[in-house]
């Protein structure tokens, strides 16, 4: 069956490797992304050379996301999927990230799909139908040193999905998370650093302790070559194939072990939620309502 999927962070990392998968399997695809006339000129092109309808956004103003789901609806009618991408990382010492450094990252990876989410779910709602798929991290159920902000920042999507999937499901909304362990994509290559750095070297020797971790976990990747960013953009068009009904909540996506740990976690927090929505009496709100 063929979809109209609007993919936010369409030109790098997993973004791009959805789309080019998602438009060799005949989906129509509305790419955005920021400054397509700009720096991801290049990205851009070659999307919409394949058929992509591509359109500028910025997921953290809220302007620039009216404007672009305006503009998807405009040429491909009101899309069916939203797969969640845009994202940012961080590297560096949690207390050396100042407030501002957070505000910037919720802003893209939390706020930016909630905006998108206000933009489209009207009309989702009105037709009792619709995907939407959020991009989050094995470092969204775990925490790992010298990501702070980056897993708080995940483990707030993860929460925002939990509510959206009770919220929507009367609705014959679904909603999906992917949580990929770490990839060797462009995504490393734009990790945010901490703006303040001497608050950074104060910790002394433990200030270089990020990069070095950083180095090794690369040439971790470089000696797996199982952990294929492919597989992140496999999972999710997986997703988009399966049946109303049956898509699994959670995906983990990693070769090197850390996701296969996840899933019991994922499994237990699925068991506590199940028997505490029964205790409730609003059980059914974890089940998407057809029709």
């Amino acid at each position: 069956m063929t979809h109209t999927v609007l993919l936010t962070g369409a030109a790098g990392g997993f973004g791009r490797l959805t789309a080019q998968t998602l438009l060799d399997q005949g989906h129509r695809l509305v790419a955005t992304m920021r400054a397509p006339d700009g720096r991801n000129r290049e990205a851009a092109q070659a999307l919409a050379a394949r058929g992509a309808t591509v359109i500028a956004m910025d997921v953290t103003d809220d302007a620039s996301v009216a404007g672009g789901v305006a503009q998807a609806v405009d040429a491909l009618g009101s899309p069916d999927v939203v797969i969640h991408n845009a994202g940012v990382g961080v590297l560096g010492l949690q207390e050396a990230f100042t407030a501002d450094d957070l505000k910037r990252l919720f802003d893209i990876n939390l706020f930016g799909v909630h905006r998108v989410n206000r933009a489209l779910l009207p009309a989702w709602r009105k037709r009792r139908s619709g995907l939407m798929i959020n991009v989050s991290s094995l470092l969204g159920r775990i925490t790992m040193p010298f990501y702070g902000p980056y897993n708080a920042s995940k483990w707030a999507l993860e929460a925002l999905s939990e509510n959206y999937r009770s919220e929507l499901s009367a609705f014959g909304i679904e909603v999906c998370i992917v949580e990929p362990g770490g990839f060797r994509t462009t995504f490393i290559d734009h990790l945010m650093r901490p703006s303040d750095a001497a608050r950074g070297a104060s910790y002394g020797p433990m200030a270089d302790a990020p990069q070095q971790r950083l180095q090794h976990f690369e040439q971790v990747l470089a000696a797996t070559p199982a952990q294929d960013p492919q597989r992140v953009a496999d999972a999710m068009a997986a997703l988009i194939r399966m049946s109303p009904g049956e898509r699994p909540f959670r995906t983990t996506v990693d070769a090197l072990g850390m996701g296969a740990a996840v899933e019991g976690y994922n499994r237990a927090l699925a068991d506590l939620t199940t028997g505490l929505y029964k205790n409730f009496g609003i059980d059914h709100m974890l089940t998407t309502q057809r029709g």
